[in-house]
């Protein structure tokens, strides 16, 4: 009796997860506590380590987005939002809708989020290419990067299919000495000045 013999790609392949796999995976402890890992169409992504800059802004906008917000919505920070393209993105901040039970059944989905936050300092490329074409394909409304390298504050919105990948109509650049209202919320300022963090100099 012959048995088929297994055959190797004739070119290096990827692996692929689907949610289910993604979560199975953890559950069964295969990332340690201290892996920064994200599913990005199916394709597990380990982050960078933070920079002091990151933390900075991070600690920052912790102190003022839940001041502005209150409980007009739900503020996640670090935490998933469940992509239906086979993706579980951990944003640095969302902005999600109110819900009762907080979301103890599933992670929020697109249609609950209001906007998206990424802090970007090496992953500046990756949160301007990678990322906002994965939140634009998922129609993530308002996706903001604050750009630590430059110093401003990046929005996005109006997301739309392009001939080749998806991208946002809009784009709009503020300064560090400047304000922006939140999203929904056109009476919530956010005073720019008290989140990026200060200059180090030599």
């Amino acid at each position: 009796m012959n048995l088929p013999i297994a055959k190797s790609p004739s070119q290096p392949t990827v692996k692929r997860f689907t949610l289910d796999e993604y979560h199975r995976l953890s559950e069964l402890g295969f990332f340690a506590e201290t892996d920064r890992v994200e599913l990005i169409r199916g394709e597990l992504v380990y982050m960078a380590a933070k920079g002091t800059a990151h933390e900075a802004c991070n600690r920052k906008l912790i102190r003022e987005l839940p001041k502005l917000i209150g409980d007009r919505a739900t503020l996640q920070d670090q935490s998933p939002i469940t992509m239906p393209t086979d993706g579980e993105p951990e944003p640095d901040f969302a902005v999600v809708k109110n819900r009762d039970d907080d979301y103890v059944s599933t992670h929020p989905k697109p249609e609950d989020v209001l906007l998206l936050i990424e802090i970007s300092d090496s992953s500046l490329s990756y949160d301007q290419e990678t990322k906002l074409s994965l939140y634009a394909e998922n129609k993530i409304q308002h996706y903001w990067i604050f750009n630590l390298l430059e110093n401003v504050l990046e929005t996005y919105s109006e997301p739309y299919q392009k001939l080749q990948g998806f991208g946002y109509r809009v784009k709009r650049v503020l300064l560090a000495n400047e304000a922006v209202a939140l999203p929904h919320f056109p009476d919530l300022i956010l005073d720019l000045s008290k989140t990026f963090p200060a200059k180090l100099t030599t």
